[in-house]
């Protein structure tokens, strides 16, 4: 019975522990905070920064990162597995590009400006950002592109749907690798709901 007991207690201690764990389904390795992790941040709106203060500074590159609108939008897409698939996928066609720490990063400043490198192409302009739901709206000269931020595990997620992913790759980054840069935009368009982009960190 107390065997019984103390591995009870283990297994609520482990648990409570991991509630604790926030990402975006990022997850690179299968331990249960990874998990638990994904299932917890998997929509946008779950971990949020709060106020601008939070996405002020330079950040890299570190993963693709992957979340839903609503909680409805991931229960209908089959839940945190998908989230993870997502991440997954991304990885590759992002290597496919070439997308790695050193050629991508986003810097935010005060005075709501912005700078940024994607696939070492750098692109600038003034950003919206809006703390009580995570949406961000990045004004270059061309074009203004909506995204999404959240907090991640790891750092900050920022993630935007199909089209505007397609205008970050293509326009900002210019990526020549058209295939690489639809397949995104697929995975992006796979389920309703879905945003895909980057895990920065710091």
């Amino acid at each position: 019975m107390k065997k019984i007991t103390l591995t009870l207690i283990a297994a609520m201690t482990l648990l409570l522990s991991s509630c604790f764990s926030t990402g975006l389904g990022t997850t690179t390795g299968n331990s249960s905070n990874d998990v638990l992790g994904s299932v917890l941040g998997s929509v946008l709106s779950s971990v949020l920064f709060g106020d601008q203060a939070g996405i002020l500074g330079s950040w890299n590159y570190n993963a693709p990162s992957a979340a839903f609108t609503t909680e409805k939008a991931l229960t209908k897409a089959g839940g945190a597995a998908t989230v993870a698939n997502l991440a997954s996928s991304l990885a590759s066609n992002y290597s496919n590009i070439g997308i790695n720490r050193n050629n991508t990063s986003f810097s935010f400043l005060d005075g709501n400006k912005f700078s940024a490198k994607v696939n070492g192409i750098p692109f600038s302009g003034t950003y919206v950002y809006n703390p009580q739901n995570g949406d961000i709206s990045l004004k270059t000269a061309t074009e203004t592109i909506k995204g999404s931020v959240t907090r991640t595990k790891n750092g900050m997620g920022l993630m935007f749907d199909a089209m505007q992913m397609v205008n970050i790759l293509q326009k900002e980054g210019k990526v020549s690798n058209t295939a690489a840069v639809q397949a995104v935009s697929q995975l992006a368009k796979s389920a309703d709901g879905a945003r895909v982009g980057f895990e920065l960190t710091k």
